[in-house]
Parts: structure tokens; C-alpha cells; sequence
């Protein structure tokens, strides 16, 4: 049985926990028999716009049991790092997740035209305007460093569109300043080591929908990976991938089967 072989379970959310609004089968019965089975949860997500308490209040509208002490996300990570390197002052283009987050480390978050700043954090905003990207550009101009919460280029909305994510973002302010951002969620390791010591250690399995983030993001750190269909990326375009997961699952089910597809071994 797969699961037996680790001991935290790094899970993506949305594809792999629910879709959208709606429950995924079979995902919050497989969460509760990893915890009946004395396994560690950790839910990762790119998604910087929301806080832990709203994370958490989104998996228990799907059926799953959370916590919001097992929430990692990319606004979270980026506070922690930029706390590290003893940040003072930032503006953030980016939603309540990441502005909550970076005021709980003690970071002042910058508001309206400010003269300069330590650090220019960009984050998915469904309130980004010109203003706030021209701002943003002048900053980094000035000096600021430039840091996203994740790369994605875009954002899945209820009706299967895809609006501007933080990726596209900051391609604005890169474009606009020849500066190249640092990124901290999935694919780059630091959300992946944060969720993994959220989950207290031990042998961990990245379980994702998506090959360019979850998996590419297990890869880069040298874990192994669960790839499912419920989501993003197909089958086909996992076995054509140059970094494979190292299992492919039609649903959570698998976890508890053996005999489970492991694209990177023949």
C-alpha cells in the first residue's frame, strides 16, 4: 500500500481536494483514513490571496477535516522568508492572505505612493489596477527587491475561465523594469520545506494535479510524488514528462492500492 511508505502528505487543494465549489470524491474519506492511520496532513497552496482560517474554512465546506495549523501557503512562506532576511517595509500587490502574513512577522505594509520600500511583493490581486503596478515598477526602479508569492500565470475562476494570476503580475512589473523576481511557492522549494516542517518532518509524498507546480516542485527537491486525474495535467503528458511523477492515481483511492503506475521507473 502506497501510504505506508511515508509519513506527511503534502496536499494540493483545488484538483485534487475539491473542484471549484464542489467535493472531489473520495478525497476527504481518504484524508480521514490517513489520519486514522497516524499519518501527517499538510495542505500547500500558491494561492496567496487567502488566509489560513479561510483555507481551512474551504475544506470543511468539502467535507474535509483541517486545522488551520496544517495550512501552508505561499503568502505564509514569503513572510517567513522575507522576516528572515530582516525585511522592515513592503508593498504588496496581493490580496489579505499575504498582507495578514506579513503583518503577523512584523513587516509594515506600505500603502499609497511611498518614496521607496525594502521589498516589492507581488501575490494574486483581483484588485491590481495600473496605479498599483505603476507604483510597484517605480519601487523596484528605486531599488526594492522584487518577490512573488508564486508564479502562476493564471487563476482558475468558478466558470472554468482563467483570470490573471500572480504570475501575470508580475510579468507586468518585470517587463516594466527588466528585473527578474524572486518566486517562493511551487515549483521552488521554499513553500515545499515550509509545508513539510508544518507536517513535522519525516518522509513526505507531494500529492498535486498539476505537473508544472506540484510535481515539477517534488522533483526539484528530490521527493516522491503523486500525480491525480482529477485536475490539470493528464495521464499522457505525465509519462511524456522529463520529470515524472512517481505515481499516477485516477482519485485518492490509490493511496491505499498497490500496484499503483510509477512513470519514472521501468
Amino acid at each position: 500500500m502506497i501510504a505506508e511508505g511515508y509519513d506527511a502528505f503534502l496536499f494540493d487543494l483545488d484538483g485534487v481536494l475539491y473542484r471549484g465549489s464542489d467535493p472531489l470524491p473520495h478525497a476527504a474519506a481518504s484524508v480521514a483514513r490517513l489520519r486514522a492511520a497516524g499519518k501527517r496532513i499538510a495542505f500547500v497552496t500558491n494561492n496567496s490571496a487567502r488566509t489560513p482560517a479561510k483555507v481551512t474554512e474551504r475544506l470543511r465546506s468539502v467535507g474535509v477535516e483541517a486545522d488551520e495549523a496544517e495550512v501552508e501557503t505561499s503568502a505564509l512562506a514569503t513572510a517567513s522568508v522575507l522576516a528572515d532576511r530582516a525585511v522592515r517595509r513592503a508593498f504588496v500587490v496581493g490580496g489579505p492572505g499575504i498582507i495578514a502574513a506579513l503583518g503577523q512577522v512584523g513587516i509594515e505594509v506600505l500603502s499609497g505612493e511611498p518614496a521607496g520600500a525594502d521589498v516589492v511583493v507581488v501575490g494574486w490581486d483581483r484588485d491590481a489596477d495600473y496605479t498599483k503596478l505603476r507604483v510597484a515598477s517605480v519601487l523596484v526602479e528605486r531599488g526594492a527587491a522584487l518577490v512573488a508569492t508564486n508564479p502562476d500565470a493564471s487563476f482558475p475562476a468558478a466558470d472554468d475561465t482563467k483570470w490573471p494570476g500572480a504570475g501575470a503580475l508580475l510579468a507586468a512589473i518585470e517587463t516594466t523594469t527588466g528585473v527578474r523576481g524572486e518566486v517562493i511557492g511551487k515549483p521552488y522549494p521554499p513553500l515545499l520545506h515550509a509545508a513539510l516542517e508544518r507536517a513535522g518532518g519525516g518522509r513526505p509524498l507531494v500529492i498535486g494535479d498539476r505537473l508544472d507546480t506540484d510535481i515539477a516542485g517534488a522533483v526539484g527537491v528530490g521527493w516522491d510524488s503523486m500525480l491525480v486525474l482529477t485536475g490539470i495535467s493528464t495521464a499522457p503528458e505525465a509519462l511524456g514528462s522529463p520529470a515524472p511523477p512517481t505515481y499516477i492515481a485516477a482519485d485518492l483511492r490509490e493511496l491505499f492500492a498497490d500496484g499503483i503506475e510509477r512513470p519514472g521507473v521501468s
